[in-house]
């Protein structure tokens, strides 16, 4: 299985499919395991790569050199190890700190970027703000499926919340304090970056987001030229997980309209 190495990290990922490239970019609650239901819907039409962010699952990273400054450069080894030039990014939570500043600071490596319940690393009040209550929950422990799902959804699919919480079990080298890092100032994206920002991206918001509730995500879409917005109603931050029938359907017209066509690598 294939390793790239980025720094004292080394990451681990995977590739699946062929075609025009689509990255998924997992949150903190999960690692490349939990695009399951994303994984074979989208590997019909395209190269499909996911990968454990450092400190999860499979990669391997010294704790403390876990820092989202890290993230582009850990996502470009990625890339060039596959040859790929450009990649459509869909990024989960934590992910989106990979995926903003790399549209940001490579835009000829993005062919459009999907923020799914994430500020992606572009600070405002409210994002502060909620950035407080994670941290709260964080240092609780429950940061799994309690925060992460919408407050039904374990009652509706225990089948489901039981295998989120499986899932994020396997990040065993990751320090939950760590989260706290995810705001530093070096892993920020700054609002005058975003002057001349043109990749096509879609913020997708849970209506029942208890990490970056929709308004919060609203505040941060403005900041973001021609960002396009998502709804999915019954959801809450995980919505690729908790209704990944809408989620697939959604994104994936998204990422078609930005990405068929693209020179297949």
């Amino acid at each position: 299985m294939p390793h790239v190495r980025s720094g004292s990290a080394e990451i681990y990922y995977e590739v699946h499919g062929s075609g025009p490239a689509l990255v998924l970019a997992h949150g903190a609650g999960g690692n490349r395991v939990i695009w399951f239901q994303q994984v074979p819907v989208f590997a019909q039409r395209y190269r499909v790569v996911t990968f454990d962010h450092r400190c999860f699952g499979r990669s391997i990273c010294p704790p403390e050199d876990f820092h989202p400054k890290h993230f582009t450069g850990d996502l470009l080894a990625i890339l060039d190890a596959e040859g790929i030039e450009r990649a459509a990014l869909v990024c989960q939570s934590m992910g989106g700190w990979t995926g903003l500043p790399t549209a940001v600071r490579h835009p000829e490596r993005v062919a459009c970027l999907a923020l799914c319940g994430t500020p992606g690393g572009l600070v405002t009040p409210s994002v502060l703000a909620a950035a407080a209550r994670i941290g709260q929950n964080a240092s609780r422990d429950d940061i799994r499926g309690q925060a992460a799902l919408a407050p039904d959804f374990p009652e509706r699919r225990p089948d489901l919340a039981f295998l989120y919480d499986q899932v994020n079990g396997l990040n065993v080298g990751f320090p939950m304090e760590a989260l706290a890092r995810m705001f530093d100032p070096e892993g920020r994206v700054d609002p005058a970056d975003l002057t001349e920002y043109a990749i096509p991206t879609l913020m997708v918001a849970g209506e029942h987001d208890g990490l970056f509730p929709a308004e919060v995500l609203r505040e941060v879409a403005k900041e973001i030229p021609g960002c396009a917005w998502c709804d999915v109603p019954g959801a809450g931050h995980s919505t690729y997980f908790e209704d990944a029938e809408q989620f697939n359907a959604r994104v994936g017209d998204f990422v078609a309209q930005h990405l068929d066509g693209a020179a297949r690598v």
